[in-house]
């Protein structure tokens, strides 16, 4: 499937999402939110793909909503609907699916590119990289899942600060408030988070999926519902063709070679 606004492509069960909006500053308008929920059903549906990386060309990663299709909007209120439609399917799946997903970000990441970017299960920025909401500098609120991603990220009172008063964060910020996991020269970015993506693929990718999911739920269960979940999980991952290969790997002073199966 070609696409307009950005890049897709499955390598060795690595699929790279390439934002290529450059001139735009990659903003997300309806037809980038559309095509971000299509990628996402493909890599939550594709067995083979077994790690996802997310980066962006050009010097910005994502300025947000694409606020020049804003202002000439016959109707905004629809618009928004449209655009946080398909941002949010793409969001759901990314979340849910058994692949990791990591971002890559390099320069600013605003409004809905900082909440997509904070939504991937691992952040990698380069040094010269920064955040901020943005979105009350406009009159809105925020989307993209960043009123439940961020809160567990960096607790509900930073959260609360970047979205009433916008302040803009550097890498090293970013770093320090737990907004990203970790900070590399922008020289190093894109191979060094491309190589944690490949070693993500090659690991054990229904462990992963079922480890993200009791992850979204610890704040929603209590203690004994969330332990039963656990026994669940682990029991329902002993079942695996990787769990036996993990432990014969173990006794054998091998590292395993997961099929994702």
């Amino acid at each position: 499937m070609s696409y307009q606004r950005l890049r897709f492509d499955v390598s060795d069960g690595l699929a790279e999402i390439t934002l290529c909006r450059p001139d735009a500053a990659n903003a997300i308008d309806v037809v980038l939110a559309g095509e971000l929920a299509e990628v996402s059903l493909q890599c939550s549906e594709d067995a083979a793909i077994r790690a996802v990386l997310l980066r962006a060309e050009g010097p910005i990663f994502c300025g947000g909503g694409d606020v020049a299709s804003f202002r000439g909007a016959d109707d905004f209120p629809v618009l928004l609907r449209r655009i946080t439609q398909g941002l949010h399917v793409a969001v759901s799946r990314f979340a849910r699916m058994n692949a990791p997903l990591v971002a890559a970000v390099a320069g600013t990441a605003a409004g809905a590119g900082m909440s997509l970017a904070c939504s991937c299960d691992l952040v990698i920025a380069s040094d010269n990289a920064r955040f901020t909401m943005a979105y009350t500098r406009i009159g809105l609120v925020p989307d993209g899942s960043s009123t439940w991603f961020l809160p567990r990220r960096i607790g509900l009172g930073r959260a609360r600060d970047l979205m009433l008063r916008n302040r803009v964060l550097t890498a090293a910020d970013a770093l320090a408030w737990g907004v990203i996991d970790e900070v590399v020269p922008a020289a190093d970015l894109d191979a060094h988070a491309r190589r944690i993506a490949r070693d993500l693929a090659a690991g054990p990718t229904l462990a992963f999926g079922e480890t993200k999911r009791l992850l979204a739920q610890t704040f929603d269960n209590g203690l004994e519902t969330q332990m039963e979940m656990e026994a669940i999980g682990i029991c329902a991952m002993g079942g695996t063709e990787d769990s036996r290969e993990g432990v014969r790997a173990f006794f054998e002073k091998r590292p395993a070679k997961f099929r994702a199966r």
